[in-house]
């Protein structure tokens, strides 16, 4: 056999973008340049009720979003921001808010200066923000309550609400070709050239680049591939991805799962957000817990403990094993937001619940915790493996009860020995 060179490790390649900061009191949310992927999220709760939409916010927090946008839309809805944010800080949550304005935006931001204030971080629609010579003008407005106010902004291109006169302007110059391009790619140099030119024209207005954030949705995943390979080329803007009504359940978990891997695997994409119709009952919040998992799955951030655990197969007829490994992801997920505070790292801890003897000592060797249980027809005995090595076997009708003792004892003994040793030093 020749020999061959050594397989590289893959490694998602650095992002290229310059560095945006989102305040909100005491919390600076870092965007682009070296600084964390963030996890976006929006409510759809009415904002003029102010009540819930706190509570929504709070829960979309508690998950794991770091920046969430609310809508505002009529003066009702600007005139609750700023009681949305005041709710929230008596809640001790201090996430930052983005307002998501569409066709009266400068009137909003003019008009209703607390809730121009109040909030971190505009979203501007190129597409929604006026026709004609209005838009120049109306862009121009909601620029200058961002410069007022020192807020960055969200330039955020959408293929269902694309400015019709660039797109009428850039196919007659496409018919003028002597190659025509085919219209999809009329429609993806639209989005590109509405964000671009948009961004330009803020920075003209007195918006400083590293306060300009991009974005060109569109919901097919290949033609978000598109876009932003050819953004990312002609610009070192941050810029937040997301496939635009990604869809519902398995399909827009996919969806996005698909295209935000690939995408940020070539270092492309500063903050996400998964787009996600939530099924009739649903929490909102599965939207945010599907973008951590998706960011955590490429190894580009962590949030809570990972639990491996097998499918299941002939050898595992009992659903001991099942049950097991879910109660364990609901204990830390659980605790999380206590932890979080409380052992600094835990985010990063390996779990593995596996269900018989082919593959569950060595899976188990892998984690820093990890038990091995018995599958069909196998001893009832269930070796723990820590930190790679086997330290006991656990018997009886408690095997689940005691391995979770273990987790909390390891937790402690790892994580809160760091801790203790930090405050000392």
């Amino acid at each position: 056999m020749q020999p061959c060179l050594p397989i590289e490790s893959a490694e998602p390649l650095a992002r290229r973008s310059a560095q945006a900061r989102v305040v909100w009191g005491s919390r600076v949310v870092t965007v682009g340049g070296d600084a964390p992927v963030r996890v976006q999220s929006m409510t759809n709760t009415d904002t003029v009720d102010v009540i819930g939409t706190a509570i929504q916010i709070k829960e979309l927090a508690v998950a794991g979003s770091e920046m969430v946008r609310i809508t505002v839309n009529t003066p009702e809805a600007a005139e609750a921001v700023p009681h949305v944010r005041d709710q929230l800080d008596r809640m001790g949550i201090d996430v930052p808010l983005i307002g998501d304005f569409h066709f009266n935006g400068h009137r909003l931001l003019t008009d209703y200066p607390a809730c121009a204030e109040a909030l971190s971080k505009y979203r501007i629609n190129p597409g929604n923000v006026g026709k004609g010579n209005k838009h120049d003008k109306q862009f121009g407005q909601m620029i200058e309550a961002a410069v007022r106010w020192n807020k960055p902004v969200r330039i955020g291109v959408n293929w269902g609400s694309l400015d019709q006169e660039l797109l009428a302007s850039l196919m007659d110059q496409n018919s003028a070709r002597s190659n025509p391009w085919d219209a999809k790619q009329v429609m993806y140099e639209a989005l590109i050239t509405s964000a671009l030119d948009s961004a330009a024209l803020a920075q003209q207005m007195g918006m400083a680049h590293e306060q300009i954030i991009l974005s060109c949705k569109v919901s097919g995943v290949q033609d978000l591939i598109s876009v932003y390979r050819e953004l990312s080329k002609r610009t070192q803007h941050a810029l937040h991805l997301g496939l635009t009504e990604a869809g519902m359940g398995t399909k827009g978990t996919v969806a996005s799962a698909a295209v935000l891997g690939i995408l940020l695997q070539e270092g492309i994409g500063d903050t996400i957000r998964v787009s996600l119709t939530p099924q009739p009952g649903e929490s909102r919040t599965q939207e945010v817990l599907i973008a951590s998992e998706i960011l955590q799955a490429l190894g580009l951030r962590s949030f809570v403990p990972s639990v491996t655990a097998c499918p299941g197969c002939g050898r595992t007829t009992s659903d001991t094993f099942q049950v097991l490994a879910k109660q364990i992801d609901d204990f830390l997920r659980g605790q999380m937001p206590v932890w979080r505070e409380q052992y600094p790292g835990v985010e990063k801890l390996k779990v593995a619940v596996m269900g018989c003897i082919v593959n569950g000592p060595g899976e188990s060797k892998h984690a820093d915790l990890g038990i091995s249980l018995p599958g069909s027809g196998e001893a009832p005995a269930a070796p723990v493996f820590i930190d790679g090595e086997k330290r006991m076997t656990l018997r009886g009708d408690r095997i689940a009860e005691e391995f979770q003792v273990i987790v909390e004892n390891y937790i402690e003994n790892r994580f809160g020995r760091s801790t203790a040793t930090t405050e000392a030093a």
